[in-house]
């Protein structure tokens, strides 16, 4: 009895914390591409959006719209609407994948970077880090499909790994001075964030949040070290052309 008792407070609250991760989610990358995607009608702000971009946009778009559908519908107790809508996300996590590698040659090529971000060869290995960072985590969350206490926790961390291009773009002070430390710093709450939720709700850090989080917070380790580097640089200028 306590043991079914425990389950069903997990589960009331996990209704509440993850819907809630994902709204909070959303918030940042609207607030950091408000300028450039979002609202750009209004404010008119470069650089001008060309195909690949607008396509990027609408894909990552589609994928918070279904990280948030996909979290609500577990609250609600429709797992069967869940899985089916979860194969859809899959391909569009696929898609993000390359279309993300693609964004990053293109960006590369254009010699773009974000305010506060490194130059552009060194810069490459943050955008093509987070893809290939990616993928791990969309495979832990895949394989983990019918173990929700996992699952949900990569899928929401998984996101978590994208959203330092949404809080270097966010217009403060602080962070366009800290440059892409301070993006990785704060995008690094969300991860933060679910492990205090795990200990509250279940007296330690759930592994996935802890296998998650090491390959967050690894990637980013690794790019500022390989994108510091010569032959980095050198073959990011061999790519650019």
């Amino acid at each position: 009895m306590t043991t079914i008792a425990g389950n069903m407070r997990a589960r009331r609250s996990d209704s509440i914390f993850f819907p809630t991760m994902a709204l909070a989610m959303a918030l940042t990358v609207f607030v950091g591409f408000a300028r450039s995607w979002f609202l750009k009608p209004v404010f008119h702000a470069p650089p001008e959006l060309n195909a690949l971009m607008i396509v990027h946009g609408a894909v990552f778009t589609a994928w918070i719209a279904i990280l948030i559908a996909q979290t609500s519908l577990v609250a609600n107790n429709r797992r069967d609407l869940h899985m089916k809508l979860g194969v859809a996300g899959f391909c569009v996590a696929a898609l993000m994948v390359v279309l993300g590698t693609l964004l990053a040659v293109d960006a590369l090529k254009r010699g773009f970077t974000p305010v506060g971000a490194p130059p552009p060869p060194v810069f490459f290995a943050i955008p093509i880090g987070d893809m290939a960072a990616f993928i791990p985590m969309l495979a832990l969350g895949w394989r983990n499909r019918r173990r929700p206490d996992y699952h949900k926790r990569y899928m929401i961390l998984a996101t978590a790994l994208l959203l330092d291009a949404a809080v270097a773009r966010i217009p403060l002070g602080f962070i366009e001075s800290g440059g892409i430390v301070v993006a990785f710093v704060l995008a690094d709450a969300f991860i933060l964030l679910t492990a205090l939720y795990d200990v509250a709700t279940q007296r330690r850090v759930h592994p996935a949040t802890l296998m998650g989080g090491a390959i967050i917070i690894g990637s980013q380790v690794l790019r500022l070290v390989i994108g510091g580097t010569a032959a980095w640089q050198h073959f990011a200028m061999w790519l650019a052309g």
